[in-house]
């Protein structure tokens, strides 16, 4: 739980055992593109960006967000993501594997 607190990064992030749960919600975006068009929305209605979306140490593209609920939203990127037809983001084990 603390390593997911620190990558959010959030000053603002109530300490553990106080109120964050220690998982966040995520949306896989199928581009890069997408990705930073999903932050230019919610930062144009007037949503919390958390932290800005930045190459992550998985290889990835990741940023936060947090919804008017309160919970944290992890919205990310990767090149090796595969979707289905139904926009599903498919699981392959063989991924895990190395």
């Amino acid at each position: 739980m603390a390593e997911l607190a620190k990558d959010i990064n959030d000053i603002n992030l109530p300490a553990i055992g106080t109120g964050f749960g220690g998982i966040t919600l995520a949306f896989n975006a199928k581009t890069k593109e997408e990705a930073d068009a999903i932050f230019a929305k919610v930062e144009s209605l007037g949503g919390r960006i958390v932290k800005r979306p930045e190459m992550a140490f998985w290889g990835g593209y990741s940023g936060y967000i947090q919804d008017l609920d309160g919970y944290y939203w992890e919205i990310a990127y990767w090149d090796g993501w595969r979707f289905d037809a139904n926009d599903m983001l498919i699981i392959d084990e063989q991924l895990f594997d190395e």
